[in-house]
């Protein structure tokens, strides 16, 4: 069976997609006819916002532990101590300097990038801030919509100011704890917050 040139092209990128990654699909793009291209984005960017609800709900259950989904899923915020963080994943790029200061932990190589506040030595906050490469396929293709229409209706939705930056954060109760996301516009989540409720 002999497949058409544009389905060839088209089925090639998805393969690439699946073994190199979106940033490769869209560079192999531009050797399709602009129409073809235009049909295969419309897949790549589907392919990212169902990466991106994988990642949503991803926190959904372990939220109601106290933890992040990933690298940092043995973390709990009231029990693990900054020995443990330092412990799992290194020591901080920048290391807060008094009680209300946050651990930072940069993203790095395809690593999500992490912020965490301490009291009395436990996890007070976690902050996750996602990956710097291919961001659409996570933290980055969040949007408000996503999460009102694939999660229940939130706790609370208040604007909050971040120096001139005015932010909405939306927050569900997961048990114990809060889940917050906070947003910079509509179709962009800065970070994800998780603390005790």
């Amino acid at each position: 069976m002999r497949l058409k040139q544009p389905f060839l092209k088209i089925t090639i990128a998805a393969a690439l997609t699946s073994t190199v990654g979106m940033g490769a699909v869209i560079s192999s793009l531009s050797f399709l006819p602009v129409s073809h291209a235009a049909a295969a984005s419309i897949t790549v960017t589907e392919a990212a916002s169902e990466q991106a609800l994988k990642t949503l709900n991803s926190f959904y259950k372990p939220a109601l532990k106290g933890q992040f989904p990933g690298s940092v899923s043995g973390l709990t915020v009231g029990k693990s101590t900054r020995k443990d963080v330092s412990k799992l994943i290194g020591e901080p790029y920048n290391k807060g300097d008094n009680s209300d200061a946050f651990d930072i932990y940069h993203a790095e190589m395809g690593n999500p990038g992490y912020a965490f506040s301490f009291r009395l030595d436990k996890i007070r906050e976690m902050r996750y801030f996602g990956t710097n490469v291919e961001r659409g396929t996570n933290i980055g293709g969040i949007t408000m919509r996503m999460l009102r229409k694939n999660w229940y209706a939130p706790e609370s939705t208040t604007t909050i100011k971040n120096g001139k930056t005015k932010q909405t954060k939306i927050t569900y109760l997961r048990g114990q704890y809060k889940l917050e996301f906070i947003f910079n516009s509509s179709t962009e989540l800065d970070h994800i917050n998780l603390m005790h409720s």
